[in-house]
């Protein structure tokens, strides 16, 4: 499917200038924004249209980089699961040797594109509602506008804990320009009414075109909610009752469904359609993705790109941990040890490793080397997990919570789980997210609220400080957060830098 979302839109976050491109299929006939500023810009429907499209376009940001690096590897070197051949990354290596730093130029970029999408947010948020357009669409797209100011915020409370809560445009003379820290309380309240006013805004329940569903928003907030239960905030039952009934929603609006295989996940054909609940956007030719050299093995000449980097792998030790049979495991499910030659497709080449077939677009590898594969924030497994587990801690294991997690496991040909304690069923659903959502961004957030880390060779769960990685490093209680850039502590000195860097 054909994603909508298409823009090369921009605001400089310094100079507080709005750059406005067109949307759509429009998007390449821009006209010179060198004199568009908010003031004399937000007057049309299409202004507002075009001026919350900008906001999506800063989720690309982490998924880029330069040669062997890039900012998504940071969540996924920390988790102490993921492998390199890359010597000279140093961005990746301190963070999977537990040496990071706040040069690290990842975080650097978690922190800009996170305010940068809010800063574009911000504008929106504050101008549409003067503007003269249907009622119906105005409200959607606001509700987009907040669904995408609390993502970022999401990333940014989890990541570097309190930060700077900005929720007005701001310019130079702003007296929030240098803004303190807000407490981690507080920015998680703004998120929640992010999402529950956007819930209202007449989002449709799923839609295919890329944008902000209502499912998505549900979504988010079943997972907000479950992360609120957990470290730092320690809300406990209420809150893992309020995650397991909005994935209840999800899952009884019955807009979702697992795929039947793994290769829909990484086929483009099916971008925002099944299983995909909120992606970021890509197209071939137009915006492609540039991440798939990261996941192609280091110069095995497998690939029609010409970079092929070989930046993160899966550790042994973490594929050893899956049960045998599990379907996931198998040769080109989730992982592939093996792949043709780009100058012989008859001949097979023995790669070393289990790289991350799940982020692998046969196409683009094998020939267009231009890849449009969507990437996954949101997908309906992920959903099924928070049910169960949210429900579990309130009540148990119910058949509900079987019937969620037992989907997961039927598609990858294993057991049903069945006649668990809550304790039992509670390690049970953890192994289940570690082995579906690997390496998808989502395995450091589940450590850091739970506070705990799998221990690949007993498969068991331990607690987080003091958990050692496969290959050596311990985790201390500074790894609960990544360091502040060292760039914003020099510009703005009413920050202050996380314990521990």
């Amino acid at each position: 499917m054909k994603n909508i979302i298409k823009t090369r839109i921009q605001v400089v976050l310094m100079g507080f200038s709005l750059i406005i491109g067109a949307g759509c299929s429009d998007f390449l006939e821009e006209t010179d924004p060198s004199n568009i500023t908010a003031d004399s810009y937000f007057k049309t429907a299409e202004h507002a249209e075009s001026a919350v499209y900008s906001i999506y376009s800063n989720l690309r940001d982490v998924r880029g980089g330069s040669y062997g690096g890039s900012p998504w590897l940071m969540l996924e070197f920390a988790t102490g699961l993921a492998d390199s051949d890359l010597g000279q990354a140093d961005n990746s290596n301190i963070i999977r040797n537990l040496t990071n730093t706040s040069d690290n130029a990842y975080g650097k970029t978690y922190w800009d594109s996170s305010y940068k999408g809010i800063a574009n947010a911000n504008l929106a948020i504050a101008n549409i509602p003067d503007i003269a357009m249907d009622e119906g669409q105005k409200n959607q797209l606001l509700g987009e506008a907040r669904f995408l100011r609390a993502y970022y915020y999401y990333n940014l409370v989890r990541i570097f804990g309190s930060v700077p809560l900005i929720t007005d445009p701001i310019d130079l003379s702003s007296e929030n320009l240098y803004s303190s820290q807000e407490t981690v309380e507080n920015i998680y309240a703004v998120i929640v009414e992010d999402l529950t006013t956007a819930e209202a805004s007449g989002l449709p329940f799923n839609d295919g075109t890329g944008k902000v569903t209502l499912g998505a928003v549900k979504s988010l907030l079943s997972s907000v909610y479950l992360t609120m239960a957990g470290n730092p905030l320690q809300l406990g039952s209420e809150y893992y009752q309020k995650a397991a009934d909005k994935a209840k929603e999800v899952i009884d609006a019955a807009e979702y469904s697992l795929f039947p295989t793994y290769a829909d996940l990484h086929d483009p054909e099916q971008n925002n359609t099944g299983e995909n609940i909120f992606m970021v956007q890509y197209e071939a030719f137009v915006d492609p993705s540039n991440w798939q050299p990261l996941v192609i093995p280091y110069n095995m000449n497998i690939s029609a790109y010409s970079e092929q980097t070989g930046a993160i792998y899966a550790n042994q030790d973490f594929i050893n941990s899956y049960d045998e049979g599990d379907k996931r495991i198998a040769e080109k499910e989730f992982y592939y040890t093996t792949y043709t030659s780009k100058f012989d497709r008859d001949e097979t080449i023995v790669l070393g490793g289990y790289f991350l077939y799940k982020h692998f677009d046969i196409v683009a590898n094998l020939d267009t080397a231009s890849s449009d594969l969507n990437w996954d924030l949101i997908r309906y497994a992920e959903v099924l997990l928070i049910y169960a587990e949210a429900s579990n801690e309130v009540s148990g294991p119910t058949t509900e919570a079987y019937n969620a997690v037992n989907a997961i496991r039927t598609r990858a040909e294993l057991p049903d789980l069945a006649g668990l304690s809550k304790d039992q069923f509670r390690e049970a659903i953890l192994k289940e997210k570690w082995h579906e959502l690997s390496y998808e961004n989502v395995t450091w957030f589940d450590m850091v609220r739970l506070k705990k880390g799998f221990n690949v060779t007993t498969g068991t769960f331990e607690d987080f400080v003091g958990h050692s990685f496969a290959y050596g490093p311990t985790l201390t209680e500074r790894e609960l957060l990544f360091p502040i850039p060292t760039d914003e502590l020099r510009n703005n000195e009413n920050l202050v830098q996380n314990p521990g860097y």
